[in-house]
């Protein structure tokens, strides 16, 4: 017998033996992808949960409000909750993501700082048979059970119809950007680029990473160098702020903000900011809340969790 017959027999045995052979009514070892993690729902009640919260920042009322959503809805049930500050640092919040992973939560609710470089950490926690929701911001790789989050292109494009209607077309404005590299970023920029594209004439971009300081900062730069925009957009209301600050000298420049936070709402009513795109984040937390009690029930969830969106303007513009 030849040693290639010699060895498609022993091949087919191994397989046979690897597949069929049980002990204890169970096999010796199977066939299965290395990397899917295990889809079995354990049903446990919302009273037997841990869940572990990593938010990007907690130096913005915006996320605030989404902890304290979470919070609300998790002690009215008996849930225990572990909440981590990522401080917006993406190394912090993967050593964070893992600490969760090794203390056994139930469930993570996570808030990226980065929506490429949480990839590692959600694959961590597939692995461990730990389900992932994903609130405002996505991550690029991974199994997310659910995104819970405003459709932030549609929010771009509601701020880039509100300039256009409000400065008339081809006016000259800036951009300011949020963290490189966060999907909310890529997707409230796309909106409003799109939008804008051969209405608005986008003379700078520039990222403030989603910070007030930063925000101010970057405005008055904007404003030395380009002296004749007529609107400013920024990709959330700390930015916004900060150039409310920063160009408070020059009152014919309109800002639009997003978020709808606490300051963002104020200062729209008292005519600082023209307009935002308001989200709803102390909801956002909840509704993650509830898809993490639904997936234990054994019910399905979404994989897109939709959030309501409001453009609130300033008196003088409507």
């Amino acid at each position: 017998m030849t040693k290639k017959i010699i060895g498609s027999i022993v091949l087919v045995a191994v397989f046979v033996y690897g597949i069929f052979f049980v002990t204890s009514g169970r096999p010796i070892f199977s066939i299965s992808n290395p990397f899917q993690s295990n889809t079995v729902v354990q049903h446990k009640k919302p009273s037997e949960l841990t869940i572990g919260v990593s938010l990007s920042t907690l130096n913005n009322p915006f996320f605030i409000s989404i902890k304290d959503g979470v919070n609300e809805t998790a002690k009215a049930s008996g849930s225990k909750v572990q909440v981590y500050d990522g401080q917006n640092n993406t190394n912090k919040q993967s050593n964070d993501v893992e600490d969760l992973i090794q203390k056994k939560v139930d469930v993570l609710i996570i808030n990226p700082v980065d929506s490429s470089a949480i990839t590692p950490e959600v694959k961590s926690a597939n692995e461990a048979g730990i389900p992932v929701i994903t609130i405002d911001r996505s991550s690029d790789g991974g199994k997310v059970l659910s995104l819970v989050a405003s459709d932030s292109r549609e929010g771009g494009k509601m701020a880039a119809d509100f300039m256009i209607k409000t400065l008339g077309q081809n006016a000259k404005i800036a951009e300011l950007q949020g963290t490189p590299g966060a999907s909310a970023t890529r997707e409230r920029g796309a909106g409003f680029d799109q939008t804008a594209k051969g209405h608005l004439d986008i003379v700078t971009k520039q990222s403030a990473n989603f910070d007030r300081t930063a925000g101010l900062n970057t405005s008055e730069n904007i404003a030395q160098a380009h002296p004749d925009i007529k609107g400013l957009f920024s990709q959330n209301d700390e930015m916004a702020l900060g150039a409310v600050q920063a160009l408070k000298s020059n009152e014919d420049v309109i800002i639009v903000g997003f978020d709808g936070s606490e300051d963002g709402m104020s200062s729209v009513k008292k005519g600082q900011m023209a307009a935002t795109v308001a989200q709803k984040p102390k909801e956002m937390g909840k509704l993650a809340v509830r898809a993490a009690y639904d997936h234990f029930q054994g019910q399905k969830v979404a994989k897109n969790i939709k959030s309501p969106l409001e453009l609130v303007v300033a008196d003088k513009y409507k």
